[in-house]
């Protein structure tokens, strides 16, 4: 229920009526909640379906565990182990732990508080001062005092401030916990994005050897002619620059792999040289599927900054409530109770027992308009929030987008690639065929063989970039999220549920 003012009492009305008409206006918005109530986001218009064409899209994406369906059994394990161990993972499930914490201790604030103690005070009063002890009989200066008992207090939500706190509270629980799936997202792309660059940097590394191999060949067949007056000097320069430039090529290729590796081992929570020993391990062959992307309406279920957006907004308009309800009067009971005594041999009876009530009302009636002013800052930062939800929307379906058709060129250069190399294969067999029928030179072998490595690499990174951006398209899609109804459910769970 929302109550945005109180109707005073007419004026000239006894003071009594005015306490008892007080009370009971309390009384009767006792668990109402002042201030907006959250239902849901403001509608913010997606368009009406992708901008290319995409197969299966009445088909849901399930794209929770994606890289286990690219039959990489080392890309699958290197993920599983960083999803267990990774430091920023660890540190996503702390930040769980914390907005959880922070939501139990304003679930806190709603109860009472009561407090238990005793105490034993002895103490000396000076005969000569204001009161004179010395001349009143049976009164001893010196005095030992035996207290016990309890104190409690509370203040009654009658305006929903507390109410409104907790949601904002539990909606920032929530959104915290979106994010560290989002943590998990950006772990698993992020290792995927590392392990193809040390593969596709391996199979550089490979095509680019076999070409400092034929330029080796061609150097020697240069030096050769040359030799015997067959050759200028300049056709060995050629050669000689040839192959020094294809040979300094080699050690950037190697560090590139080796520094790829290296980010694995720190990205599986461990020291950089753990996973050195891929660096002798033949690579599984890797296989290019487009992902299932579904409608274009269900990435919004599965982005947690979209949904984490959405959280933070209702966070900022339960704010509003918590400080609207500092308009309204403020009722808070107090009560204490015990023993007290001068003799432990009657400190606990019935005549030494003590006790206290006391209900407050407060209202506070002037404040320069700071309180009115607190509202206007909350409703603007509400207004923020709804934008930035709007704008990650926006810029979600944009990262989609800009993904779908990143990957639809790499796979038309791919393509293109693969026919470029199957005619370089063809022209080195048919080159192959010739030299050995003797209708061709040597050196016109070695140039076909050239060109073939040259194909070959170009298909290798054409190969490594598909599949780097196969890994940013699936986590544009919201790829290792998990499934649309874990996002808000999430919070409710422990960290290592979440994670």
């Amino acid at each position: 229920m929302r109550r945005t003012d109180l109707v005073p009492p007419r004026r000239g009305a006894p003071a009594g009526s005015r306490l008892f008409t007080m009370v009971a206006a309390c009384a009767l918005l006792a668990a109402c909640a002042v201030g907006p109530d959250y239902h849901a986001a403001p509608p913010v218009d997606t368009g009406k379906g992708w901008t290319l064409p995409v197969a299966d899209t009445a088909r849901p994406a399930d794209l929770a565990h994606w890289w286990s369906t690219l039959g990489d059994p080392v890309l699958e394990r290197l993920i599983d182990t960083a999803l267990n161990r990774n430091i920023d993972l660890r540190q996503a499930a702390a930040r769980v732990d914390e907005a959880r914490a922070l939501r139990d201790r304003v679930a806190g604030e709603r109860l009472p508080a009561a407090a238990a103690g005793a105490s034993i005070n002895r103490s000396r009063q000076s005969e000569n001062g204001p009161l004179p002890i010395g001349s009143i009989p049976g009164l001893d200066a010196t005095q030992t005092l035996y207290d016990a008992g309890f104190d409690a207090a509370w203040e009654i939500d009658l305006f929903g401030a507390k109410q409104r706190a907790l949601e904002g509270a539990s909606a920032r629980l929530q959104a915290t916990a979106i994010e560290a799936r989002g943590v998990r997202m950006r772990i698993a792309a992020d290792v995927a994005r590392a392990w193809f660059t040390a593969v596709g940097a391996g199979d550089e590394l490979r095509t680019q050897q076999a070409t400092v191999n034929t330029l080796q060949r061609t150097l020697e067949l240069a030096r050769q002619r040359h030799a015997r007056g067959d050759a200028p000097a300049a056709d060995v320069d050629t050669a000689h620059a040839r192959w020094a430039a294809a040979s300094a090529d080699l050690p950037g290729i190697q560090a590139r792999r080796r520094g790829a590796v290296l980010s694995l081992g720190v990205l599986l929570g461990a020291p950089p040289e753990r996973e050195l020993a891929l660096l002798d391990a033949p690579p599984a062959p890797l296989t290019l599927r487009a992902p299932p992307v579904g409608e274009r309406a269900d990435l919004l279920r599965r982005r947690p900054d979209v949904l984490a957006a959405e959280r933070r907004l209702a966070a900022s308009t339960a704010d509003i409530g918590v400080t609207t309800a500092e308009l309204f009067p403020k009722l808070s009971i107090s009560a204490g109770g015990g023993f007290q005594a001068l003799d432990t041999g009657n400190w606990f009876d019935a005549s030494s027992t003590r006790f206290s009530i006391l209900p407050l009302i407060s209202w506070r009636l002037f404040d320069g308009g700071r309180i009115r002013a607190e509202i206007r800052a909350r409703e603007a930062a509400q207004r923020q929030a709804a934008l930035a939800y709007e704008q990650a929307i926006l810029a979600a379906l944009g990262d989609a987008e800009r993904a779908l058709s990143d990957y639809d060129s790499a796979l038309a250069t791919l393509n293109r690639r693969g026919e470029a190399l199957a005619a370089a294969r063809a022209s080195r067999s048919h080159a192959q065929a010739r030299y050995a029928a003797g209708d061709i030179a040597l050196t016109e072998l070695l140039a076909a063989e050239r060109t073939l490595h040259e194909a070959e690499m170009q298909a290798v990174r054409a190969r490594t970039h598909s599949a780097v951006q196969l890994v940013a398209l699936y986590k544009a899609l919201g790829g290792g999220w998990g499934t649309p109804a874990t996002g808000l459910a999430a919070a409710t769970r422990r960290p290592h549920e979440i994670l």
